[in-house]
C-alpha cells in the first residue's frame, strides 16, 4: 500500500480487509549521557513512525552498533531502556543484531498493524484543512546546547520528557476522527517535514508563529545561535520552498533545526479539529492549532505581531 514512490514515514503491506502491517526503521548516535534515556529516546523515535502511519506497535528489533570497550552495564542500560519503551507501546523487542564500532548508535526496526483505510499518509491534505500539533518544538536546540555544557538542567529534563513520551496516544485519539494527511516532526524539522507533506498534498501550508509550542529555553538557545549542524542542512534543501513574513532570523534558524522523537503533525477539517481537540482535551494530552491549509505550494512561516 505504500513503498518507494512516496515519502512516507514507513512501509504498509496489506495482508487482508481489515488489516495491513506497517514497517519502519530508525537508529542514531546518542542525544543525551545517560544511557538508560538513550535506548528510551531511540526507541520511541523509532517507533513514531508507526504511529504517523495511523497504527500502534506491535514487535520490534534492536540495531545496534558499540564500542567493543564499552562497558557491559552500558550497553544493558541503553537496551533496558529502549525494551521498557516498547513494552510501554504494548509491544515486544524480541531480538536484533549488533556490531562493532567506534561510535555508539542505537535504534529499532519496528512492525506495527493498522486497519487499510485509516492509515495516515503524508498525502492529502486539503485547502481548508486545520493543522493539529501533539509535541513542543525545540528539542534539537536544547540537545545541542547540552552537549556543549550550556543548557539549563531544567530546560535538558523538559526536552528529554518530550522525547520519550510516546505519540501513541495521540495516534489513537486521531483515528476517532477524519483525517486527511499525518506525519511526525523528526530530522527534517517542522518546516521539511510539513513541506513534505505539502508537496505530496499538492498544497500550501501556513504556520502562525504565535501558536507553535516551544519548549522552554529553545527560543533562548536560539538567541545564543547555539544550533546543530543539521539546521543549515535543512535550510539548504528546503528554502526554496519556505516563506517567511516578518520572522527573525533566529526563530527562521529554530523552525529548520532538527526534533528528536517529536510529536504528530496532523491536515483535518475544521470540525473534525474541533472534535480532536476536544478528545485530547479529554485523554488530558497536549495539541495545538499551529495553522492551516491553503491553495499554493510550499510552506509559509506567518506573524500575527508583523
Amino acid at each position: 500500500m505504500v513503498g518507494l514512490e512516496s515519502p512516507d514515514d514507513a512501509a504498509v503491506y496489506r495482508i487482508s480487509d481489515d488489516q495491513a502491517l506497517i514497517f519502519t526503521t530508525d537508529f542514531f548516535t546518542p542525544v543525551v549521557d545517560d544511557p538508560y534515556t538513550y535506548g528510551a529516546v531511540a526507541a520511541a523515535n523509532a517507533m513514531s513512525d508507526i504511529y504517523a502511519m495511523g497504527g500502534q506497535v506491535v514487535l520490534a528489533l534492536s540495531i545496534a552498533a558499540f564500542p567493543p570497550r564499552l562497558p557491559a552495564h552500558v550497553i544493558s542500560e541503553i537496551l533496558r531502556g529502549a525494551a521498557e519503551k516498547v513494552a510501554e507501546a504494548g509491544g515486544v523487542i524480541a531480538g536484533g543484531h549488533t556490531i562493532d564500532d567506534d561510535e555508539p548508535k542505537f535504534g529499532l526496526a519496528v512492525m506495527g498493524t493498522v486497519h487499510p483505510s485509516k492509515v495516515g499518509k503524508k498525502g492529502g491534505a486539503r485547502p481548508g484543512d486545520q493543522l493539529l500539533l501533539t509535541k513542543p518544538l525545540g528539542v534539537g536546540i536544547i540537545t545541542t546546547a547540552a552537549k556543549g555544557d550550556q543548557a539549563d538542567p531544567a530546560h535538558l529534563d523538559g526536552a528529554i520528557q518530550a522525547m520519550v513520551q510516546l505519540n501513541r496516544k495521540a495516534a489513537e485519539l486521531a483515528q476517532q476522527v477524519t483525517f486527511h494527511a499525518m506525519t511526525d516532526i523528526t530530522g527534517f524539522a517542522l518546516l521539511g517535514h510539513g513541506y513534505e507533506m505539502a508537496s505530496q498534498s499538492g498544497v500550501r501550508f501556513r504556520f502562525e508563529l504565535e501558536r507553535l509550542p516551544f519548549l522552554e529555553g529553545a527560543k533562548d538557545y536560539a538567541d545564543l545561535w547555539l544550533f546543530p549542524g543539521g539546521t543549515c542542512n535543512n535550510e539548504r534543501t528546503f528554502e526554496e520552498h519556505v516563506t517567511f513574513q516578518a520572522i527573525a532570523d533566529e526563530i527562521q534558524q529554530l523552525l529548520y533545526t532538527p526534533e528528536t522523537s517529536g510529536g504528530l503533525l496532523i491536515a483535518l477539517p475544521p470540525a473534525e479539529a474541533d472534535r480532536l481537540e476536544e478528545l485530547f482535551r479529554g485523554a488530558g494530552q497536549p495539541v495545538w492549532r499551529v495553522g492551516e491549509v491553503v491553495e499554493g505550494e510550499g510552506v509559509e512561516v506567518v506573524s500575527w505581531l508583523a
